[in-house]
């Protein structure tokens, strides 16, 4: 899962550079399939999807050590993708499935797989970013090496507790990664129209924290902030907050038509496209041929349609379960009949 990090200078090797390739494919896949089905209503509540940020979680997944953990908001279906929780489960979580990875129980919002250390898929906006330094705070209390990324949306800035959790994280030298995936509209609002400080990693300067901007439409840019940023949470210097300037090619969720943008916009930014800019490395240094990029495509569809077909032939959780998960003690007392 995690790539030996390597300097500004160094290039990466064709094994990593495959390795993107596909896991951002197979993000980009299943999310457009995950439209198509909520737009025939396989799919329902709420659905935000990842399409345009893959590098994001590409990058700082090979950037990090198999322990770390990761906490993110509800545009949360491609952290577990990368991760390597099982796909089949995150499509039936999105069908509601007993199959799914939170049990049906949670759906598009809220998927969690401890096992690969996710922790969520939150839909409160911000909540995340208290909770992602509270883990980490516990990684610090029992003496581990390692470190919880908590991503949010450029909107999530806003909150109060957004704030706080940078407070507490830079006095007690947390190891946390906060990272703003800043795809410049929020819900549907650009930050110009929100705060007078659009440079959103500047808000980290205030609590003395390490802050910087990242180009996060290249996953090797993505690479290379992560790994700095946590091989100063690794020695005890505490938390970084990286802006990671990305794009969302669809709207807010799939009942947003993002009027709010041109198509020119968009357009532009798809030219910067982070699997593109994947794809050409590879074959401008021959590591592999167009018929092959197509064949792993092919393959990747294939195993998407598997997700699909898993999904379809699951159940539905039984009505009991929703007196079940609620609480973390099995007999808790104060349960009434």
């Amino acid at each position: 899962m995690a790539a030996k990090s390597k300097s500004k200078k160094e290039e990466f090797s064709k094994e990593q550079y495959m390795e993107w390739f596909e896991s951002m494919q197979f993000m980009r896949r299943f999310e457009e399939k995950s439209g198509q089905l909520y737009g025939q209503q396989k799919i329902r509540g709420f659905c935000h999807l990842y399409i345009g940020q893959e590098a994001c979680m590409a990058g700082a997944v090979s950037a990090l050590q198999k322990g770390d953990k990761y906490i993110t908001a509800y545009r949360d279906h491609a952290h577990p993708i990368a991760l390597g929780s099982d796909p089949r489960t995150i499509m039936a979580e999105l069908y509601g499935k007993a199959t799914g990875i939170s049990k049906g129980k949670g759906g598009s919002m809220h998927m969690f797989d401890k096992e690969n250390g996710f922790f969520g898929g939150h839909g409160i906006v911000g909540a995340q970013v208290p909770l992602g330094a509270g883990i980490a705070f516990a990684e610090k209390y029992n003496g581990t090496d390692n470190l919880c990324m908590t991503f949010m949306g450029d909107g999530a800035v806003r909150q109060g507790a957004f704030h706080e959790a940078l407070n507490i994280a830079m006095t007690m030298k947390l190891p946390v990664i906060f990272v703003i995936e800043n795809n410049g509209y929020a819900m549907g609002t650009s930050v110009q129209r929100t705060s007078n400080v659009t440079e959103l990693y500047k808000l980290g300067e205030a609590y003395d924290m390490p802050s910087s901007a990242v180009d996060a439409m290249s996953v090797e840019a993505v690479h290379h902030a992560v790994a700095e940023a946590a091989e100063r949470a690794r020695k005890g210097n505490g938390p970084t907050l990286l802006e990671f300037r990305t794009y969302r090619y669809k709207g807010h969720s799939m009942s947003d038509p993002a009027k709010y943008r041109t198509k020119e916009e968009l357009e532009e930014y798809k030219k910067k496209d982070p699997i593109e800019q994947v794809r050409d490395v590879i074959l401008k240094r021959k590591y592999a041929t167009e018929a092959d990029l197509k064949e792993i495509d092919n393959n990747i569809k294939e195993r998407v349609q598997e997700c699909v077909d898993f999904a379809e032939n699951s159940e539905f959780p039984d009505a009991s379960e929703a007196y079940t998960d609620v609480y973390a003690e099995d007999n808790y007392p104060f349960i009434m009949d």
